[in-house]
């Protein structure tokens, strides 16, 4: 069958740390000559970056608006992701995101794709595959460790307790666990019941159950052990497990100007450490601020790309009183948006502190950035563990209770970019650039993809 025939509808969950991954994924894919389909809302499309003119025919972003709910109190007109609401109303959205259910399986009939590539969340679209003869792929946005240490379709997690040591399945030293302090919130968030009325647990056991393949945004070299646990413990070898490399967005063409890039222009090269937590990390004004006294404690050059938190009534409300004063021409701050991955390319940059979401990690580590992690939710607690175990990164201590102080970011920031004792720390992020960033590499993983695609579609 030609590749150009082959056609894929990509359903992704309506959380930005998803949606862009699926986004570069389609990309790949339409690249590699496979029409693409990629379903969501209006509000989240718009805020997809542009396609590239070289393959719009290949690729269609096929917008359905999100059903309202009777009561808007729980999810404000305009709210499309997860970023748009608070923490408590996610499970609202997932009652809006399920009611798409009817329009995605009418376009699933009217298209007849060969394949269906799903997120973790949508397990309606299993008896729409079934329905319809067609094939599942499902796609994890998080690592092949996170998703490991949590998918075993016979031996569950029983309580938040046993989230605070390896799984028993992994048959293998790991540093993975929780701490205390998010334990609980992990193990209820996953598998408490919310108002959609299925767990998180549920639709993912029931997704992973009927997928006929299993593809992660990773590669061997950096967690071989947990894509083999993995394959083991979903089917032991007989459900396929495909890494397919890190989807390296392309580099940023030409010289970036503006006050950001003028301000990075006169640093030294390397001696800068960016600070950014996203749009996702909804840190607290306590948060902030203590993140804030460290970056001035550690007296290392910075840049900060600060979201405006829902708490401050402006941008100065947003950082503690004199800070931008007393860091003046060592640091600045930029409140809004910020080409994150054109700074992070810059080379005056040589550190980030940042929350340690996997694609957060792939970004920043194909530049050999030393990395401090302070961790909040979800797999970023799970991916800060493997990081430190590999020697690339410096995690902040934190408090029993979660809390972190200004001295120990300080103390962490230090470490990891100027002190002699982190030094073997930088050495081997260096190292560890040049298995992330090496593009060859990854298109190899991803070119045995697209071939398996190829050959067990719909058609075939």
């Amino acid at each position: 069958m030609a590749t150009t025939h082959l056609h894929m509808v990509m359903v992704p969950w309506s959380a930005f740390g998803h949606l862009i991954p699926f986004f570069q994924l389609a990309l790949q894919l339409a690249k590699a000559g496979i029409k693409v389909s990629f379903i969501s809302t209006p509000g989240n499309i718009k805020r997809l970056p542009n396609v590239p003119s070289n393959i719009p025919t290949l690729l269609d972003l096929v917008v359905f608006p999100l059903p309202n709910l009777d009561d808007e109190q729980q999810l404000p007109e305009g709210c499309e992701a997860t970023v748009d609401i608070p923490f408590e109303k996610i499970q609202y959205l997932k009652i809006a995101y399920d009611l798409l259910r009817q329009p995605v399986k009418q376009f699933v009939i009217d298209q007849k794709p060969d394949w269906i590539l799903i997120d973790v969340i949508p397990h309606w679209m299993v008896e729409i595959a079934q329905e319809q003869h067609i094939p599942l792929v499902n796609f994890s946005v998080f690592s092949a460790s996170v998703y490991s240490f949590f998918m075993n379709q016979t031996l569950t997690r029983s309580s938040p307790e046993s989230l605070m040591s390896p799984p028993e399945w992994f048959g293998f030293s790991s540093p993975l666990r929780y701490p205390k302090s998010l334990a609980t919130a992990m193990h209820e968030g996953f598998h408490g019941e919310n108002a959609s009325g299925i767990s998180d647990a549920d639709r993912v056991h029931k997704i992973l159950q009927a997928s006929k393949a299993v593809a992660f945004r990773t590669c061997p070299e950096y967690e071989a052990e947990y894509l083999n646990a993995f394959e083991k413990i979903t089917g032991n070898g007989s459900k396929p497990v495909f890494p397919i490399g890190l989807l390296l967005p392309e580099k940023p063409q030409g010289r970036q100007t503006g006050e950001i890039f003028r301000w990075l222009d006169v640093q030294k090269p390397n001696s800068v450490v960016f600070v950014g937590f996203g749009s996702e990390c909804k840190l607290s004004k306590e948060q902030t601020h203590e993140i804030a006294y460290g970056v001035e404690l550690s007296g290392l050059p910075f840049l900060w790309a600060l979201r405006k938190p829902h708490w401050a009534f402006n941008e100065l409300d947003a950082l503690p009183c004199g800070f931008q004063e007393r860091t003046r021409g060592r640091g600045m701050v930029c409140i809004g948006w910020a080409p994150q991955l054109e700074i992070l390319g810059h080379s005056s940059i040589g550190g980030s502190l940042f929350h340690a979401g996997w694609g957060s990690i792939i970004e920043t580590l194909q530049f050999g950035h030393s990395l401090v992690v302070l961790p909040f939710v979800i797999d970023q607690p799970l991916n800060a563990r493997l990081l430190v175990d590999k020697g690339l990164a410096v995690e902040i201590e934190r408090s029993e209770d979660g809390s972190f102080i200004r001295d120990d970011i300080a103390k962490a920031l230090r470490l990891a970019m100027v002190s002699a004792e982190g030094e073997k720390l930088r050495i081997q992020t260096r190292e560890a650039a040049q298995v992330f960033r090496n593009r060859d590499l990854h298109n190899s993983y991803f070119n045995r993809f697209v071939e398996y695609l190829k050959e067990n579609g719909a058609a075939n």
